[in-house]
């Protein structure tokens, strides 16, 4: 597949003014977005194998299957929920006025705010572009797309796939490295979303900060798994392995550290090791499992092992599998790295999962309050009152009990951070309500109290003491 050439930077703002333009002249209705939607689904799903062989080339070996499940499976769950419920939250709601207002009449309506950009991340490229892009559309605006640069040809797959569903008026996507990326948050859209990590969204924020546009950021940091005294081991193990090394562990609400008693620390630690086996061999035939995107990150989480070696804080990798010239990075875990580790010190975004020993439930909260509220929390006990205590002492963007990540996937329940995990929330009505603008109207009618409410007030007083009461 050919590789785009990067969007001129004198593009960038004609091409918003286009989008702007053409929605200014006619806003979507009801039918044009169910249309856009189902089309966007048709085409998505007749070329899903094409997107995983896409996605795979960038990442010099993804599993086809973790693509057509979280890149393909999720968009097209998304969209099939939008559909279900679009005609519904596109009508008016009507509210009360209350006596002093009466006899009028309110309602709040659901309107497009114009143009919607989006800045998708690598990780999970065609996700985190096509599920607020379709929101979006739901919502009834145009959308400016710019796709990560460190995924190209899925940039050009998600140029090819937008324009065969869009006209250029609708959808557009800009495509270029971190010049591009800057100048684009820059924009005067009338919503951006960023999907990424804190550090960039901290300049994606000041980018927005002089058009004032509303911003959703989806950020990262280290969620926290906490492994309580009563959840048994090997199930542990296995859910945790599921959240971890799915997409060689390059997914921000993956589990970024396990906080569990000293005394069952090394049977989770053989529990994983045997998770690793079942699931992947000794990696020798790595199918199944995804690479590192690219040279640096792979770097990146190699010096994380290398920090913690040098503090002599044990570092086992479980598999004897390891080959940078494929960035194959073998599932590994660190035990008891305290927090002047980098590998506690960063979102660690790889196939690395640190196991810190606590004496206690409460010990584990206290840690994780220490720390900047995460994006995910994976509480893990059978007892209901257990759980409880961990919910009301902890706060984080979204928690999936006993079990990890399931939450980003069910489309009723908000998706965002908190904090540095990020700001706002979108998937399903969240995200409809997000693109939208909350339209209050007040119907007034022919006569009304607020007639009488004007100088001199004296020949009304009796009225204005009756609503002031």
């Amino acid at each position: 597949m050919d590789i785009h050439a990067d969007s001129p930077v004198s593009e960038l703002q004609p091409t918003l003014t286009r989008l702007r333009a053409a929605w200014q002249a006619q806003r979507p209705d009801y039918a044009q977005r169910r249309a856009d939607l189902q089309r966007l689904r048709d085409t998505l799903k007749r070329r899903l194998d094409e997107m995983a062989r896409t996605i795979a080339a960038d990442f010099g070996h993804r599993s086809l299957h973790e693509s057509r499940i979280a890149d393909g499976m999720t968009v097209l769950n998304e969209i099939d929920h939008l559909l279900k419920h679009l005609r519904r939250w596109m009508k008016p709601r009507r509210v009360g006025v209350g006596w002093r207002a009466w006899p009028a009449r309110a309602e709040i309506r659901a309107e497009p705010v114009g143009v919607v950009g989006v800045i998708a991340p690598w990780n999970y490229p065609v996700n985190l572009a096509l599920i607020p892009l379709a929101t979006a559309i739901a919502a009834g605006n145009h959308v400016y797309l710019k796709p990560s640069e460190h995924t190209p040809r899925t940039t050009e797959f998600l140029r090819s796939l937008l324009a065969e569903v869009f006209p250029a008026d609708r959808v557009a996507v800009a495509s270029g490295g971190a010049d591009v990326a800057s100048l684009f948050a820059g924009l005067p859209f009338d919503h951006l979303v960023f999907t990424g990590s804190t550090a960039v969204g901290r300049k994606v924020m000041a980018a927005a900060a002089p058009n004032l546009t509303p911003v959703t950021l989806e950020l990262g940091g280290k969620s926290p798994a906490l492994v309580c005294d009563d959840y048994p081991i090997e199930l542990a193990a296995a859910r945790l392995a599921t959240g971890k090394w799915f997409n060689g562990g390059q997914t921000c609400i993956a589990p970024d550290y396990v906080l569990v008693s000293a005394h069952r620390r090394d049977a989770l630690v053989e529990a994983l090791r045997q998770q690793v086996r079942e699931r992947y061999g000794d990696l020798g035939d790595a199918t199944d499992y995804t690479r590192i995107i690219n040279n640096g990150q792979f770097a990146r989480l190699s010096g994380y092992l290398e920090d913690a070696r040098e503090r002599g804080v044990p570092v086992l990798p479980l598999a004897d599998v390891h080959d940078p010239e494929q960035r194959l990075f073998a599932p590994t875990l660190v035990l008891d790295p305290g927090d002047d580790a980098t590998v506690m010190r960063d979102e660690i975004f790889g196939p690395i999962l640190p196991i810190c020993s606590v004496p206690s439930l409460d010990a584990a909260i206290d840690y994780v309050n220490a720390h900047d509220r995460p994006l995910a929390l994976y509480p893990f006990s059978h007892d209901k009152a257990t759980i409880e205590r961990i919910l009301g002492r902890t706060l984080a963007g979204g928690i999936t009990v006993n079990d990890t990540v399931l939450h980003f996937t069910i489309n009723d329940l908000p998706f965002g951070g908190i904090g540095p995990s990020g700001m706002g929330a979108y998937h399903g009505r969240a995200g409809f309500d997000a693109f939208s603008k909350a339209l209050p109207i007040l119907w007034q009618t022919r006569r009304a109290g607020s007639d009488f409410l004007k100088p001199p007030y004296s020949k009304v007083q009796r009225f204005i003491d009756f609503i002031v009461r």
